[in-house]
């Protein structure tokens, strides 16, 4: 049996592992394709309402791609021996765990969109540095929708400080190391 710290460490990474690949991978498309705001502005303001980097290939393309990672951890952890209980398990079956993965995918794109209207808000430009909002709105998007879908699995994961703890090692340390990735891919502008 694992110690409780390590233990929130496995479960946290197994079920943001798909979010952590969208958000990672939505740079792929190079910002091809329609903005996601078709260029609008927002009344309040006069700026746009997302910006030129989010775009629908991105959005698309990493719900869609990221998708097989939550369901191959979906059938890995039921292909697994029972008393194999270091990750929690997503759903019954693969095809119970389609939802769940969309939530985990796109909810993350979601989040990311969302962190990016409320930098505008801010009249922050689009690319620009901004401490939390960069890193945390793709993962707390999925999981507060999926504490509403999914509880029993999302308290489960998250109901304690060191699932909190983990979360923000994780999702601040992979988004600055991706990110840095991407940037020396020559797949982002800005290495953040």
């Amino acid at each position: 049996m694992l110690a409780p710290i390590f233990a929130s460490a496995l479960a946290v990474l197994w079920l943001l592992l798909p979010s952590y690949v969208a958000n990672a991978i939505a740079t792929i498309p190079r910002g091809r394709g329609p903005p996601m705001d078709f260029g609008r502005t927002w009344p309040g303001d006069g700026r746009r309402i997302l910006g030129p980097s989010k775009t629908w290939a991105g959005y698309l393309f990493a719900g869609v791609v990221a998708m097989p990672v939550a369901l191959l951890e979906a059938g890995l952890i039921l292909a697994a021996p029972p008393n194999l209980t270091l990750v929690p398990v997503l759903a019954p079956s693969v095809a119970a765990a389609v939802p769940l993965a969309a939530i985990l995918t796109f909810g993350g794109m979601t989040g990311d969109a969302l962190g990016s209207f409320v930098k505008r808000r801010l009249g922050r430009p689009s690319g620009a540095r901004t401490l939390l909002l960069d890193q945390l709105p793709f993962v707390l998007v999925p999981i507060a929708v999926g504490l509403g879908v999914y509880p029993a699995l999302f308290v489960g994961v998250f109901g304690s400080w060191e699932a909190v703890l983990w979360l923000l090692v994780y999702t601040l340390g992979l988004h600055a190391a991706f990110n840095w990735i991407g940037y020396k891919a020559g797949l982002k502008k800005v290495p953040w």
